[in-house]
């Protein structure tokens, strides 16, 4: 992977995505705080993340950009038009340019700036919070093996990269871009579940939540099909298959696969507008 030494990285925006990766790049000595500026018109956000990271801060995006190697637009895809016209004359023709705005194509941004420009689309997902992040990354026809490299480096300081052409993004944005949401919900739902059969309230999410973690981590490091795991847990007559039973029933497998074609449907949607 290419190293970050020496680059100056700005974010365009300083929310809690941007926040990750400032804290991974950071944490890992992927890249020296003295050479991370963010950008954001709060300022209690920018003394915030001043006295956190050691970063710089500032509310001109134009200004922050102009002396920028890395360019991470980490605003909402509604806003990200506007923010385009701000930075589009101060961008480096050399800069190479991040995008996390879900839904924006990579034509789109291209559009704003300075022809040629390298310009990486990436869908990021919270867990990246923690490091734990999956993050899928598409590069625009002027973003070359260099840059792609240095993206990696990226978002690997907060979790594991995969590479996708960019037709897959709005599938991948319904899939682990909303996909924390749907695990959230499982979560509680198991939760509830403890409470309703006894446990305590703080003993049923921790116990929920650590078993979803674990299946997680048991999965990732085996490399084992996930139905495989499932038969290991199943026993004949037992609980498991009496729970999996009535999961199946209910339709969970079903409901799951439809939540994730729904979500595909509506970044395909918030996309459409960036296309005419």
């Amino acid at each position: 992977m290419s190293s970050l030494e020496n680059k100056k990285i700005v974010f365009v925006g300083a929310g809690n995505m941007a926040e990750a990766l400032i804290r991974g790049l950071i944490n890992s000595s992927a890249v020296s705080a003295k050479n991370i500026t963010g950008t954001t018109p709060e300022m209690h956000r920018r003394d915030e993340l001043k006295q956190t990271y050691g970063i710089a801060v500032g509310s001109d995006n134009a200004q922050a950009v102009s002396s920028a190697d890395i360019v991470v637009l980490s605003v909402k895809p509604q806003i990200l038009e506007r923010v385009l016209q701000d930075i589009s004359s101060s961008v480096r023709s050399d800069a190479l340019v991040i995008s996390i705005a879900a839904g924006v194509p990579i034509a789109a941004i291209e559009r704003h700036l300075p022809a040629n420009i390298a310009v990486c689309r990436t869908m990021p997902n919270t867990p990246a919070l923690v490091g734990a992040g999956a993050t899928a990354i598409s590069p625009g026809s002027h973003c070359g093996d260099a840059h792609l490299q240095l993206v990696h480096t990226i978002f690997s300081a907060v979790g594991e990269v995969v590479d996708v052409d960019e037709s897959l993004m709005d599938a991948v944005t319904g899939l682990s871009g909303s996909g924390p949401a749907y695990v959230f919900l499982i979560i509680e739902a198991l939760a509830d579940a403890g409470v309703n059969v006894g446990l305590p309230r703080n003993k049923a999410m921790l116990l929920a939540a650590q078993t979803v973690h674990g299946a997680s981590k048991l999965l990732l490091e085996t490399g084992e099909h996930p139905g495989v795991l499932k038969d290991r847990v199943t026993s004949p007559g037992g609980t498991a298959i009496a729970g999996l039973h009535t999961l199946e029933e209910g339709g969970l497998r079903h409901t799951l696969m439809n939540a994730v074609s729904a979500a595909t449907a509506r970044s395909e949607e918030l996309g459409r507008k960036y296309t005419h």
